[in-house]
């Protein structure tokens, strides 16, 4: 983009997994049967008072303070009100002009080093609305939409990013971060297929001689993406379409879009509300929301430790940037990590084996580090009998695979297979010496410079111990016996 400066900002919505909604005691469980999770307040029945759940401003606190947020000691919750099918009371409870955290903010990472940070402007709570399921594959072809509630009410954070991310990767690793963070606070189950983390994307493009420029611009909003990388293709797709108008001299509209992600391309939906149109007033049932000094520490004492920091106890054990970043990217992985290397003092070997042969077996069978058949003693145990010569690394693979299968132990595996290394010297240059009788051309070969010979001779020799001879030792033998065979000559 030489002509255009990208101007991007995120707001993410998370639900908190409260075990009641934010203002009553409904359920707020995942996949029950249709409006079977409702009552009169969460209906927005007449003559009803909402009462606010005290673990939702737990949890809310919690995000804010990770976030290096100022938590308020006064805020207040506010009627957002808009007419919407999904919305029984046609007004949602929100906080606008005095949220609950502002001023925060995210240091992204791109390959194990900070790229930038990335401002917070609030944290605010509000509730859910419902959903609507449309009857046809797509919206556009639905033939009618049914009102499902059993989401309205479900407890809020909206995060709000500052327009600080100039790219669609950009903002890709902010919502990389931002999903590591809340996960280890574990306040919401952050399962963007389920809803329950949402993300809107605000897309602005400055001409070149207004960089730097705070003029206001026509922001286009891309709302409700599913997925981090629908996020970052809706982002670029917009990009691509804004950049394309502005150079044909037309103007940016605006308003909201959704994303297809099919097509990959963005739709228009409505023009962009401004928060005038929404009415906002102060919420009459509810009392300010206020939060003390007390309250803050014993929350900040709750606290786990920062994914900053997890990256420097990863870092100091010796994983590499790349795979820190996959290991911090699922807490079960990070805990499966942890009590392995509590066991096994080769923190790259252990990392080694869980991102690649385990975390492949994990994928073929759709399981997780946290519900994996081996468990960390199980892939240590095997890291022990490679640690000890018994199982060479390509021995080593076919065991884990029958460990996964069978659920036994390695040694156990080891044991029924008939499977361990040889090592015994004198037993390999027997099979070396064979090999050598056999084979006296490729001898030759190996003799007069030919060093690719000798693999061709270890291959071999692999191939009569059935895979069982130590490989340095089979290296080492045949290229004494070899030696040997030309002096003899």
């Amino acid at each position: 983009m030489k002509h255009f400066e990208v101007i991007i900002g995120l707001e993410v919505h998370v639900e908190l997994k409260t075990r009641s909604k934010l203002f009553c005691g409904c359920s707020t469980e995942f996949g029950a049967d249709p409006n079977t999770h409702t009552c009169p307040v969460c209906l927005g029945m007449p003559g009803v008072l909402p009462v606010l759940n005290r673990q939702a401003v737990v949890y809310a606190a919690k995000a804010a303070l990770a976030l290096q947020c100022t938590i308020h000691s006064y805020s207040k919750f506010d009627r957002k009100q808009y007419f919407y099918p999904d919305l029984p009371k046609a007004y949602q409870i929100s906080q606008y002009d005095q949220p609950l955290a502002e001023y925060g903010h995210v240091a992204i990472v791109n390959g194990g080093e900070v790229m930038k940070t990335v401002g917070v402007r609030r944290i605010h709570l509000e509730e859910d609305a419902g959903k609507l399921n449309h009857l046809g594959q797509r919206l556009g072809d639905a033939k009618g939409s049914l009102v499902d509630l059993n989401r309205a009410g479900v407890p809020l954070i909206e995060i709000v990013s500052e327009p600080d991310m100039r790219s669609a990767d950009e903002a890709r690793l902010y919502l990389t971060e931002l999903r590591n963070i809340l996960s280890y606070l574990d306040i919401s189950d952050l399962r963007m297929e389920e809803g329950s983390m949402r993300c809107d994307a605000n897309v602005s493009l400055r001409p070149a001689e207004y960089v730097g420029s705070l003029e206001e611009l026509p922001r286009v909003e891309i709302k409700n993406v599913n997925s981090i990388r629908n996020v970052q293709r809706g982002i670029e797709y917009e990009v691509a379409r804004q950049a394309e108008l502005l150079e044909a001299g037309e103007r940016i509209i605006k308003e909201t879009r959704g994303f297809d992600d099919q097509s990959g391309r963005t739709y228009s939906q409505r023009s962009k509300e401004e928060a005038n149109d929404y009415r906002y007033f102060p919420e009459p049932d509810l009392p300010p929301l206020v939060l003390t000094d007390a309250f803050v520490q014993e929350v900040a004492g709750s606290l786990p430790p920062s994914t900053m920091a997890l990256r420097e106890e990863l870092r100091e054990a010796g994983v590499q940037p790349k795979d820190i970043e996959v290991i911090l990217s699922d807490q079960g992985a990070l805990t499966f990590w942890r009590q392995a290397t509590t066991l096994f003092d080769d923190a790259r070997l252990v990392t080694n084996w869980m991102l690649s042969d385990l975390s492949r077996l994990l994928n073929a069978h759709g399981d997780t580090f946290a519900t994996s058949p081996i468990s960390p003693e199980g892939l240590v145990e095997l890291l022990n009998l490679i640690k000890r010569g018994t199982l060479s690394g390509r021995m080593a693979k076919e065991v884990v695979d029958k460990m996964y299968e069978t659920g036994k132990p390695a040694e156990a595996v080891v044991k029924n297979l008939g499977m361990s290394q040889i090592t015994d010297g004198e037993a390999i240059k027997k099979v070396v010496e064979e090999v050598v009788a056999l084979h006296m051309p490729v001898v030759e070969d190996y003799l007069s410079g030919k060093d690719k010979a000798l693999g061709f001779l270890v291959g071999q020799v692999m191939k009569k111990t059935k895979g069982q001879a130590k490989p340095d030792v089979v290296n080492t033998t045949l290229k004494e016996v070899i030696r040997a065979v030309g002096e003899k000559t």
